[in-house]
């Protein structure tokens, strides 16, 4: 058998310039991208979704309960503050001897009435200082017992109580 019959098994020359290396790199680009605009959507959610829980005399005081974010406000209707329009519903809410004006897109319905334990989601309007709420839950709803049952026994003991 002669050498010359087998197949060439000497390696080939390194090319210049040629297409292999950019094959290799334009994937890894690609991926980093996806990651990278991954990780900012999911960051951008989170921040979004959270809600801090604040009662009305905790706003500007505790960290987390900044007029700048969108908040849960709890308190009681106060007394006497419930005026229907036929847009908006404008009320106050109480605790602890504070009062935060709320504006609330449309009419609250069910039970809502003066005088009891609510939680409004919403965010505050800079200019106006109204608590603009786009949701509100009332104390006898079944989803506002079972998230707050515990700062429900203190807004109870307060409602519509005159202060000393």
């Amino acid at each position: 058998m002669a050498l010359s019959d087998g197949p060439d098994l000497t390696p080939s020359p390194p090319s210049v310039g040629g297409r292999r290396p950019r094959r290799r790199i334009m994937p890894m680009v690609v991926l980093a991208l996806v990651l990278v605009s991954g990780g900012v959507i999911i960051t951008q959610a989170l921040s979004t979704a959270v809600d801090y829980y604040c009662n009305v005399d905790e706003v500007g005081v505790r960290s987390g309960c900044d007029e700048g974010r969108r908040l849960r406000l709890q308190g009681t209707v106060a007394e006497g503050s419930v005026v229907t329009g036929t847009a908006a519903t404008m009320f106050d809410i109480e605790f602890n001897g504070e009062s935060v004006p709320v504006e609330y897109e449309g009419e609250p319905g069910g039970i809502f009435r003066e005088c009891l334990p609510v939680v409004v989601h919403g965010v505050f309007d800079q200019s106006t200082g109204l608590f603009l709420g786009d949701r509100v839950e009332v104390k006898h709803s079944e989803e506002y017992v079972a998230v707050n049952d515990e700062r429900l026994t203190e807004a109870e003991a307060m409602a519509c109580q005159p202060s000393a």
